[in-house]
């Protein structure tokens, strides 16, 4: 499906400002809506300069946000804005689910009221399936989730059927393994290749908590923005994982950071924090199936350019 026309929420966020900027590349006019919770209209300075853009601060459990979808007349909505720390959705299940549940049905009723022919949602693929066997993780492993983030996100799915089978507003949902890159906030974002580089880069001690022995699977962000784009031109009613299929260990990706910015030191080491898994790593092989999809990005190329942006940040 060719689209020109699309809504991006949480379009100020890390992912969403990245798709942004790929999406007013391609010509493709963009809505953002976004509360600025914790995205930042800084990050879409060069896509504003397209003419392409357009902007909405509007948290989307507002009921408003129908009018506001309907008034874009989109191709595709793809919903990236959430509540993203899992350790808060710990502490607050009840915020977590207002955000992440009841703001994603609120999005596909305006998308159903707008007649969008697609919704592409930002998933979790470590959070939705949990600390499970085997690993990578196919789409087939029965799902397991540690913390109320990923129980949300496995919810979703199960909306966004419904919403295909009820109102035939076709989706694709798309579990994201560890983002990183370009753009990330290392104060309010949770990303640890983030959190490490600042540190690094600005003289301190970076902490690591548990033993380090845990792992992700670290995937660039450009590799998951196209596979977003991918995702909204081709569809079909189904959740993909978008990962590496390779295994790094916390303590492996500090050494790896501490070669790329030429810092020195070990890590002071915390106790583990409640609701974060052991082991996660996806297996992909679907995604390549069905989308051509793959992830490009060797981690050793993705930590560089995310160093060097940091360094000229």
């Amino acid at each position: 499906m060719p689209f020109r026309r699309a809504v991006v929420t949480g379009g100020a966020g890390f992912i969403g400002a990245n798709l942004v900027t790929r999406l007013v590349d391609d010509g493709v006019s963009v809505l953002v809506v976004d509360d600025l919770s914790s995205g930042t209209l800084a990050r879409l300075a060069e896509a504003r300069s397209s003419g392409r853009l357009t902007f909405h601060q509007l948290d989307v459990r507002n009921p408003a946000l129908r009018d506001v979808v309907r008034d874009a007349a989109p191709d595709v909505v793809f919903h990236l804005a959430a509540q993203i720390d899992v350790r808060r959705s710990v502490t607050d299940p009840v915020f977590d689910a207002e955000v992440n549940v009841a703001g994603l049905v609120n999005v596909l009723d305006a998308a159903r009221l707008a007649e969008v022919e697609r919704v592409v949602f930002a998933s979790s693929g470590g959070a939705r399936f949990g600390a499970i066997e085997p690993i990578p993780t196919p789409e087939t492993a029965s799902p397991e989730p540690e913390s109320p983030y990923g129980v949300a996100k496995l919810i979703a799915d199960e909306y966004l059927a419904y919403y295909r089978r009820a109102h035939g507003l076709d989706y694709l949902s798309l579990g994201f393994s560890n983002v990183y890159g370009p753009g990330q906030d290392p104060l309010g974002e949770a990303g640890v290749v983030a959190i490490f580089i600042d540190a690094m880069l600005t003289g301190r001690t970076p902490t690591i908590y548990g033993d380090g022995s845990q792992t992700r699977d670290f995937v660039f962000v450009e590799d998951v923005t196209d596979a977003l784009v991918r995702g909204a031109r081709i569809g079909g009613g189904r959740y993909l994982n978008i990962g590496t299929g390779v295994e790094t260990s916390v303590l492996a990706l500090y050494r790896m950071l501490q070669a790329a910015t030429g810092a020195s030191g070990e890590p002071v080491f915390a106790a583990p924090r409640p609701g974060e898994q052991a082991r996660s790593c996806l297996d992909a092989t679907e995604a390549a199936k069905h989308l051509g999809w793959e992830a490009w990005t060797p981690i050793e190329e993705g930590l560089a350019r995310t160093v060097d942006w940091f360094r000229r940040r």
